[in-house]
């Protein structure tokens, strides 16, 4: 993937069209059973199928250096790149965070994605993510890395303005990615659009996750059968955006984990002409 642009870094949208450019890669966690039965093997076939990025998940921290190493060396003679990892909050905490960047590091990554969190105490909760994002940003900015975080429905909840997403966007440095999570965000209700536009250069990566209102179907639709408008999502994102890379996300469907993801790619591919 090319360097990120100085309008991106500045939070500050490009004017630029749609392009077929951006790389589609896959969260691991849609093939999480293979990744860990063989995790190589995993990323191998993951690589054949097309995907150009991959996005590990929590598990990763459990590696060894060495393991690390020989993980980077895999996806460099694949020609693939993980841009991103996601973390719990145990990750992200201060006695794990400098092993986790430095895990990072070898992996080649540009950002780590707070993965979650369920602040329980209300406005004060959201408060304490915020200042943590901030806290992270300051702690890796020496090592060129920023961190993310990622939506689930709770952040999208409430009217427009005051859901806690709107809140950690307004109180998160403009380095910090907010990694669009579409399926969730639809769940709760919001536009993903909408937000998109709302908050330019700062979603630099989406997770492509699709979504049903069927109570049956719900996330197990695969990318293109549910409700979003993957069209107009795929506009905004790179138009004011600041898309840097998408990835498919897949929490299970009538179909095996690498089926399920042959299918998605291939019309994303499909849609994202």
């Amino acid at each position: 993937m090319s360097s990120v642009l100085p309008w991106a870094l500045r939070g500050v949208a490009s004017p630029r069209a749609a392009s077929s450019s951006i790389p589609v890669g896959l969260e691991l966690y849609s093939v999480r059973d293979a990744l860990k039965q063989d995790p190589k093997g995993t990323v191998r076939t993951v690589a054949q199928m097309g995907y150009q990025v991959v996005e590990f998940y929590a598990p990763y921290f459990e590696w060894s250096e060495a393991q690390t190493k020989q993980m980077r060396k895999l996806l460099d003679d694949l020609g693939v790149r993980c841009n991103s990892t996601h973390n719990d909050a145990k990750t992200f905490s201060p006695q794990n965070l400098n092993r986790a960047r430095d895990l990072n590091l070898i992996l080649g990554c540009k950002y780590m994605v707070l993965a979650w969190s369920d602040p329980k105490t209300g406005p004060d909760g959201w408060k304490a993510v915020a200042e943590q994002l901030n806290s992270v940003a300051e702690t890796l900015e020496p090592s060129g890395m920023k961190p993310g975080y990622h939506n689930h429905q709770a952040e999208f909840t409430g009217p427009v303005g005051q859901r806690p997403m709107d809140f950690l966007a307004k109180n998160t440095e403009p380095t910090v990615m907010l990694q669009l999570d579409v399926g969730t965000c639809l769940e709760a209700g919001s536009d993903p659009v909408a937000w998109i536009r709302a908050n330019p250069g700062r979603i630099r990566s989406i997770h492509c996750k699709e979504w049903s209102p069927d109570p049956d179907k719900g996330y197990k639709v695969l990318f293109g059968e549910g409700v979003a408008d993957w069209k107009g999502i795929f506009q905004a994102a790179e138009s004011v955006g600041g898309i840097e890379y998408y990835l498919i996300e897949q929490e299970g469907s009538r179909y095996s984990e690498f089926e399920s993801a042959r299918r998605c790619l291939q019309t994303f591919r499909a849609t994202h002409t």
